[in-house]
């Protein structure tokens, strides 16, 4: 069984020396995120920019998505993207909106169907207008502002306001990655993405959660330890547990990457760079914050711990 333990358990890599160039690090990032998205922008997808989705039937044998893409391109309805669901003859075709609006819309479905008539049936249409796709994108991102305010609520009654605002401030880090991740690879964004960061947010919470878990028992054990000390001990106490969930993780996601199709290569893509991301910020973001946040400075960290032992050992008495 030992030679399955990628990391052993008695580790002590200073990791509080190295927060510096974390901070630089995750501090250009940033950066380059900010920029990206006022000069290249996010590649958006039909789900918030609007456009037509067709549902198709082969009339004979199985749909070949490679050919039928190759066929599509003579529409001149820009990207075009394709997806086989339900089985090997149903494919569902999306494209952007078209300029003209509504007159330009339906010319371009006519070009489609001229081009596919012989060998599909089209079963279904639908327009996804600008207005449909605007509210999408308002809920969304009311959608993810409420994740990140429901966790830092729940960790601020949980351990102390620090530790919330530093999962907070970790969390925003991931988004931010993610973010540049889709505007430096011009992947679609589209509501699958929004779906893979509120996944992501939840991956790297749990780490971190797990990480400040730790963090608080240390504060029980060593009252008098220095505090980049204490959680280069906590983190290492952890680091076992964090490297295998991260690794397991991110195999089975690599098999769906691969394997998976075309249809979630882009949810996968991100989700791995998310895993990696996410585990980076719970151990050199996340955790090293806390010093900034003033951990023991006034009492901070100490109270809650002394209240608890107080409880724990008037129990004990009564025994």
């Amino acid at each position: 069984m030992r030679l399955l333990r990628l990391i052993p358990d008695d580790t002590s890599f200073p990791f509080m020396k190295f927060r510096p160039f974390a901070f630089g690090l995750s501090a250009l990032i940033s950066i380059a995120t900010i920029v990206g998205f006022l000069t290249i922008g996010l590649n958006i997808g039909i789900d918030f920019k609007g456009g037509t989705l067709v549902e198709l039937q082969t009339k004979q044998g199985n749909a070949n998505i490679g050919e039928l893409r190759t066929r599509l391109q003579g529409a001149n309805v820009g990207d075009v993207q394709l997806q086989e669901f339900g089985g090997p003859n149903l494919v569902m075709v999306r494209y952007g909106e078209q300029p003209g609006g509504e007159p330009g819309q339906q010319a371009a479905l006519r070009r489609v169907r001229a081009l596919i008539d012989a060998d599909y049936d089209v079963r279904r249409t639908e327009v996804v207008g600008p207005t449909v796709s605007s509210e999408l994108v308002q809920m969304s991102v009311i959608g993810v502002i409420l994740s990140i305010l429901a966790v830092l609520v729940y960790l601020w009654f949980r351990f102390e306001w620090q530790f919330a605002v530093a999962a907070m401030i970790a969390t925003l880090h991931d988004v931010t990655a993610i973010m540049a991740f889709y505007i430096f690879t011009q992947a679609d964004f589209d509501i699958t993405s929004i779906a893979s960061v509120l996944t992501i947010i939840g991956y790297s919470l749990n780490d971190t959660v797990v990480v400040f878990d730790r963090i608080r028992e240390m504060l029980r054990k060593h009252k008098k330890l220095p505090v980049a000390e204490l959680l280069d001990v906590a983190i290492n106490s952890t680091l076992s547990r964090t490297t295998i969930t991260a690794t397991t993780t991110f195999l089975a996601l690599l098999g769906l990457f691969f394997f998976g199709g075309e249809v979630i290569q882009g949810f996968t893509a991100s989700m791995l760079v998310g895993v990696i991301i996410g585990t980076y910020s719970s151990i050199f973001i996340a955790a090293p914050i806390l010093i900034y946040l003033g951990l023991r400075q006034g009492g901070f960290g100490t109270a809650r711990a002394e209240a608890e032992d107080g409880e724990g050992a008037a129990v004990k008495a009564k025994a």
